[in-house]
């Protein structure tokens, strides 16, 4: 049985296609429906299945494996997909597809309202079409890009209360005499154990989450900070990547305190961190290490490449106008430090200590700079032609 996951993940990165052969034990049978009273058993022991999977693991995975099992052993569909519901997009992508079609869907979307699983998602009702050249809601597009002929579907909304978070659609899989009304429960109530399992695993990534991001700033927080670092470590010795991670604080912040009170210095705090993300690369990380202090970590980047970025990301903070719509217009200048791996330390702690001391160097001197490790304050040219006027 082919079996491909398709992974679509946030901010624009390209879809995942996993061809796996995960249910070795599980045959595509063509025979005739199984007698009533083997039936009736069968689907107790699925209900009970699924209910200790849900009850004993909050593994996504784990559910959708065995939701998808006994689909294929009760139902026996040609093909058929679980689709999620990309929110911001309003757009479905096909999360897992079973079935000699499921390669050539990696790529497709289908807008809510949008052929027959689109209109399922929109309006949260169950669908059952005999013969799709007799519904106008068929989206023929999806067989001419997977090249196969889709004769029936039948398409169920999965809900969690009055959310939908996608659809289950089963391909040619209604026979002469339609689909059973007894198919028709069953597969609803996998759906609904389906919406479980993906509202908790919602819950298990927000709670995630909240353990990693700082609340203030939704930058990554220092305990993150010391993982991903660890990380960036291990990988770099491995493969003999330079890396380098550069300290940032705020001259003088107490002062936005004092004088625009707390909630404008968080503010102020969201605004930097945010652009200082902005203006990072993707494989970059930013932090919040704690009060006016963050951390950018710069994968694959030199000592020499990090000194760059540090004056760019010195220019950026120094030369802002922040939190204008407010009318404020706070002007403040940074001090960075820099260290870099392996040159400057081949540890965390190391790493950690150096781009303190060097960020620290500058604050204990005229701020408003950027100093490295083993090298010392870099001369400033902004700061120097302020002085001069």
């Amino acid at each position: 049985m082919s079996i491909a996951r398709v992974r679509i993940r946030n901010g624009g990165e390209e879809a995942r296609v996993e061809e796996v052969n995960q249910f070795p034990t599980v045959e595509r049978r063509r025979n005739p429906g199984l007698p009533s009273d083997q039936r009736e058993k069968g689907e107790i022991a699925v209900f009970q299945e699924l209910g200790k999977a849900l009850t004993s693991s909050l593994q996504l995975d784990q559910v959708l494996r065995t939701i998808m099992e006994k689909i294929d052993e009760f139902l026996r569909p040609d093909n058929w997909s679980l689709l999620l519901l990309d929110e911001a997009k309003q757009e479905l992508y096909f999360e897992l597809a079973v079935g000699k079609a499921s390669q050539a869907l990696k790529d497709v979307r289908i807008k809510i309202g949008q052929g027959i699983a689109g209109w399922v998602a929109q309006h949260g009702e169950t669908v059952v079409v005999p013969d799709t050249s007799k519904d106008r809601r068929f989206f023929s597009k999806v067989d001419e890009k997977t090249k196969t002929e889709t004769q029936s579907i039948v398409a169920v909304p999965v809900r969690f209360r009055d959310t939908c978070l996608g659809v289950i659609e089963l391909i040619n899989c209604i026979g002469p005499e339609g689909f059973d009304p007894r198919d028709l429960k069953l597969l609803e109530a996998l759906s609904d154990f389906a919406a479980i399992a993906l509202e908790n695993a919602r819950h298990v990534k927000r709670i995630h989450e909240l353990t990693i991001t700082d609340d203030c700033t939704s930058l990554y927080n220092a305990r993150h900070m010391g993982f991903i670092l660890e990380t960036e470590i291990y990988r770099s010795q491995r493969y003999n990547y330079e890396f380098s991670i550069v300290f940032i604080d705020l001259d003088h912040f107490k002062q936005v305190n004092d004088t625009h009170g707390h909630l404008v210095g968080s503010r102020l705090l969201a605004e930097i961190g945010n652009a200082l993300k902005e203006h990072c690369r993707l494989i970059d990380f930013a932090f919040r290490y704690g009060g006016d202090e963050f951390v950018i970590l710069l994968p694959q980047t030199s000592k020499e490449n990090a000194l760059n970025v540090a004056r760019r990301l010195h220019k950026l903070v120094r030369e802002g106008t922040w939190l204008g719509p407010e009318g404020l217009n706070i002007r403040l200048t940074p001090s960075l430090g820099v260290a870099s791996y392996p040159v400057d330390s081949r540890t965390k702690e190391g790493l950690l200590h150096l781009a303190d001391e060097a960020m620290y160097l500058v604050k204990n001197t005229n701020r408003d700079s950027v100093a490295a490790a083993n090298i010392g304050i870099l001369p400033n040219p902004v700061a120097s032609a302020d002085s001069a006027a």
